[in-house]
């Protein structure tokens, strides 16, 4: 099973489907002129698992603004909704199996900052997904402005993807390889949150930190989040995220650095 650990294992079950069968969506064809079996081939040599289904690849890779709003099943967005599902199980019980001795708080840090945007984005782009993500002309007209998200949905999409491929194994395998899930050791259990952090320092004068969305701006599928962190009704900082979570954090974040350097400049030389 899933839960198990594995290592160094490449599934090789499946073979590439002809490209006159799997289709590139309308209007990618410009993005990636090379056609849908070059696509499936090359993203597959880095993931290092072979489709029975490239399909279901194709489909992972599909950002929303190529297809029509009623074209559901063409993009990565059903993908993404069960691989973020996935993706988390199989954290948490690496995490309950890896650390028997911290409690719930600890472990939530850990898989926070394991599953949060920026590092899934960070990932799949150290993996040179971004070159293989499928855009429609209006997101191409923009810079591709949403590529970090998009980085992020499309690991959780490919996990999805291979799961229903190959099966929780196989998902589990990508997961456990590309996180470096051998790697976490107990200096992850002292992931820092910054809310948290901020709110023990201002209770030392009585103070409660309080937080305010100032603005969301982007499309439906790629929302960019700002809030700002107020103390005693003062802004002291100032944050942006892809969910009002990240951007609170990302505020907190900013007030503490300004404590930071407020006390280092009060230090005597």
């Amino acid at each position: 099973m899933w839960l198990k650990k594995r290592k160094n294992k490449t599934a090789t079950a499946g073979r590439v489907v002809a490209a006159d069968t799997v289709a590139l969506p309308k209007g990618a064809e410009m993005e990636h002129p090379a056609g849908s079996e070059v696509v499936a081939e090359q993203v597959q040599g880095i993931l290092g698992y072979e489709f029975k289904d490239t399909s279901l690849l194709i489909r992972a890779l599909t950002h929303p603004s190529v297809t029509d709003a009623d074209q559901i099943n063409d993009s990565y967005e059903r993908l993404e909704f069960l691989g973020d599902s996935l993706l988390g199980a199989f954290i948490a019980r690496v995490l309950y199996e890896r650390f028997p001795r911290y409690d719930e708080g600890c472990l939530t840090r850990i898989k926070v900052s394991l599953v949060s945007g920026g590092n899934l984005s960070k990932v799949a782009e150290s993996l040179g997904l971004a070159d293989f993500i499928i855009f429609g002309s209006s997101e191409r007209g923009t810079g591709k402005r949403g590529l970090a998200s998009a980085l992020e949905n499309v690991y959780e999409a490919i996990t999805a993807a291979i799961a229903l491929d190959g099966g929780q194994d196989e998902a589990f395998t990508w997961v456990y390889r590309t996180l470096n899930l051998d790697e976490i050791d107990d200096s992850a259990a002292k992931i820092e949150n910054p809310k948290s952090n901020l709110q023990e320092i201002l209770q030392v004068n009585r103070i409660t930190p309080t937080y305010e969305l100032v603005e969301t701006s982007g499309p439906p599928h790629a929302r960019t989040f700002t809030s700002n962190v107020l103390s005693d009704g003062k802004v002291i900082g100032t944050g942006t995220g892809r969910s009002k979570k990240d951007a609170e954090s990302a505020a907190a974040e900013s007030a503490l650095k300004r404590m930071r350097g407020k006390e280092n400049r009060k230090k005597p030389e």
